[in-house]
């Protein structure tokens, strides 16, 4: 007769809660999840900033991230889910990440929406293994009365971001050094 050890216990007992988290996500409800809270953004976005309506009308894709998390204290990160959508239709699915070191303290939630205007850096950035946001990233910011310049340089830049509905204590949202990488929900 073989004696029942804690060892054994916990690697039994840890087993399924070990499988249970490498789950794919294929049969689960996280795509409908992101889908629908995408929509919110979608229209939160397009309400509150209706020149978003003529970047989406020129776009060849819009990668649209609803709730960023970020938090820092010293260290910080971010993280978010979201949907890639082709003339409206969802094509993809990405998560956002970022880690920081520095003078950093707080949290804050943000959206925030990536218009490919151009189809060379839609290609670029659905064939890339993890596409970081660099030097071809225009930012489109709100001025005076919600509008958000839509000049013809923003118009020919290859992807112009746009972030909205920050909420929280840490100051600004940039999306330099952010990673976005194709997951399943």
């Amino acid at each position: 007769m073989t004696a029942f050890s804690r060892r054994r216990f916990l690697a039994t007992a840890s087993a399924p809660l070990a499988l249970a988290a490498c789950g794919n996500g294929i049969g689960s409800d996280g795509a409908s999840r992101i889908d629908g809270r995408v929509d919110a953004a979608f229209n939160f976005m397009y309400d509150t900033l209706p020149d978003t309506q003529v970047l989406a009308g020129k776009a060849a894709g819009i990668l649209m991230m609803p709730v960023v998390t970020q938090a820092g204290f010293g260290f910080g990160g971010a993280y978010g889910r979201g949907a890639l959508r082709i003339d409206g239709v969802t094509v993809d699915y990405y998560s956002v990440a970022s880690a920081s070191v520095g003078l950093q303290i707080g949290g804050q939630q943000y959206s925030h929406a990536l218009f490919f205007m151009t189809q060379p850096a839609l290609v670029n950035f659905r064939s890339a293994p993890g596409w970081t946001a660099g030097a071809d990233l225009q930012y489109a910011t709100p001025s005076e009365g919600r509008n958000i310049g839509t000049d013809t340089n923003k118009l020919t830049m290859p992807v112009v971001a746009v972030v909205f509905g920050q909420a929280g204590l840490l100051a600004g949202a940039t999306l330099e050094g952010v990673k976005y990488t194709r997951i399943i929900p």
